[in-house]
């Protein structure tokens, strides 16, 4: 406890160990809010190193949390392959509550703690493992593909996983295992009508959306491009296809990244959550960020002060019951002993322009 009456003091020794940390969000950060963030990142990292600990953070996290105390940084299915390679005796999710049981999955032996049991997902609710029986029941024999944002007993219903940056090579190589010219893709409905214009597999897809990236529209991307003319605008496929029609690039999160840290942009838009463009921007200082972005609340439920708590006192651990967790890794296994993609993970924008039928469940 600092003489002032705070626990956490910005003292010269946290200033020192948190210098680097400041240098990378000093443009996203406020000096005040850096003299009540930093001596908590520097507690966290004490603690991570005392309690055997590695923090997996999403690219939605605060740059605080990204650049401050994460350990391994990425998408959800690249966090949790992270975390299984680690030796780390302890995971803690800063995410949203699937991703904390993919790493489960992928991590058995390991203890998987979240910091607010309540950060969940749109897209993870919007279906179950009942649903999933169901739909095989009405379809039998067409090969289900489901998307790594689901619940461990959707995964355990699923035949092979994918995520954003694969989903197309997933469907193809599933509907080629399974000798059939139709696949089950679920549960993101514009995921799949995205993918339905880069394939000749049919769709059979789910009414499941993300509250971030459903809200953007075509409208929304025109109007930047007329104020902002040159700047290039990057969709996420789970954004409507029309806002991919009129983008000038479409691809999963690190395929957004990878975009912006190699061809530099002179000005950007990223059509995704917001922190993703904080946290790209700390690496990419010669690129302007334009910021029309929307917040998803889930990931905004896990912050230092809550990652803290967790490590303190090994709050909340993310059990998954034995039956399930086998038979969901084997479907998230299938995806990752898939052969790398022959193609950059982004979607063609000429594709995407034609309109594709999908069967809507």
């Amino acid at each position: 406890m600092a003489a002032d009456g705070f626990q956490f003091a910005f003292t010269s020794r946290v200033e020192t160990l948190t210098a680097p940390i400041w240098e990378k969000v000093k443009h996203h950060v406020t000096p005040l809010e850096w003299r009540a963030q930093a001596p908590l990142i520097a507690a966290i990292n004490q603690l991570k190193a005392e309690k055997d600990a590695v923090i997996l953070a999403h690219n939605y996290m605060t740059p605080e949390i990204f650049h401050g105390v994460g350990d391994y940084v990425g998408d959800s299915l690249g966090l949790a392959k992270e975390a299984a390679k680690s030796k780390a005796r302890v995971i803690v999710q800063a995410g949203v509550h699937f991703m904390a049981e993919t790493s489960k999955i992928l991590s058995p032996d390991k203890t998987v703690l979240i910091s607010d049991l309540q950060a969940g997902c749109s897209l993870a609710a919007s279906i179950t493992g009942a649903d999933m029986r169901l739909i095989k029941q009405r379809y039998p024999g067409v090969p289900v593909v489901t998307y790594v944002n689901t619940t461990a007993d959707v995964k355990a219903e699923t035949d092979i996983c994918c995520t954003s940056a694969n989903a197309v090579q997933v469907v193809e190589e599933a509907a080629r295992l399974w000798g059939t010219d139709r696949v089950i893709l679920i549960p993101d409905e514009f995921l799949a009508r995205n993918v339905a214009r880069q394939t000749r597999i049919k769709i059979i897809a789910w009414q499941g959306r993300c509250e971030v990236h459903e809200r953007f529209t075509a409208a929304d991307i025109l109007e930047i491009k007329a104020a902002y003319p040159g700047a290039e605008v990057l969709a996420h496929p789970e954004c409507p296809a029309e806002v991919l029609e009129v983008s000038d690039f479409a691809g999963s999160t690190q395929a957004m990244n990878d975009y912006v840290l190699k061809r530099k942009p002179k000005r950007v838009v990223l059509i995704t959550e917001c922190s993703m463009a904080d946290n790209i921007a700390a690496d990419a200082p010669d690129t302007e960020f334009l910021r029309p972005c929307n917040l998803c609340p889930h990931m905004k439920r896990i912050t230092l002060e809550n990652i803290y708590e967790t490590l303190l006192y090994g709050r909340h651990e993310v059990t998954v019951e034995a039956s399930i967790a086998e038979r969901a890794r084997r479907a998230v296994q299938r995806m990752i002993d898939l052969p790398p993609p022959t193609v950059p993970a982004r979607y063609d924008l000429i594709k995407a322009r034609h309109h594709v039928n999908v069967e809507l469940i």
